[in-house]
């Protein structure tokens, strides 16, 4: 069974869309499952010395239960299996190494708007792409 990868970013919702669309498509044309991903960014130690470490950890995952709980309604509705989890770190960094933790050989990113930093720096896409290993992951999306 393939498992797809959904990375889940509450400021794109246009984007999380698209990518759990073509998720849901995927799963009723074969056998897959759904695995979102929302990652919490690291916050700097001046930031982080003002909490206590398991508050802040309670923090990041409720930031990251609420960014996913529109995506697990929309998979719910349509009757798709999935799993999610939260994560912190780079976005890149932390999208492929779930991608490899969780057996994912695709991951879907949804069509995103124009973006500076996109342009910039190249997009989430392509950056995760260079990350995986050419031929055993599918990275789809721009």
């Amino acid at each position: 069974m393939r498992q797809i990868l959904v990375p889940i970013d509450p400021d794109e919702p246009a984007r999380n869309r698209s990518a759990l669309a073509q998720a849901i498509r995927i799963c009723r044309e074969e056998p897959a499952s759904v695995r979102l991903l929302n990652v919490q960014p690291r916050l700097s130690g001046h930031v982080a010395m003002y909490f206590d470490p398991d508050e802040l950890h309670q923090i990041q995952q409720q930031a990251g239960r609420d960014a996913l709980e529109p995506a697990r309604e929309l998979l719910d509705a349509a009757g798709v299996r999935h799993a999610s989890t939260i994560m912190s770190g780079r976005s890149a960094e932390v999208i492929a190494q779930a991608a490899r933790r969780f057996g994912c050989d695709r991951v879907l990113f949804g069509e995103p708007g124009p973006s500076l930093a996109g342009r910039v720096f190249g997009s989430l896409a392509e950056q995760v792409r260079q990350l995986l290993p050419t031929g055993w992951y599918q990275v789809l999306g721009s």
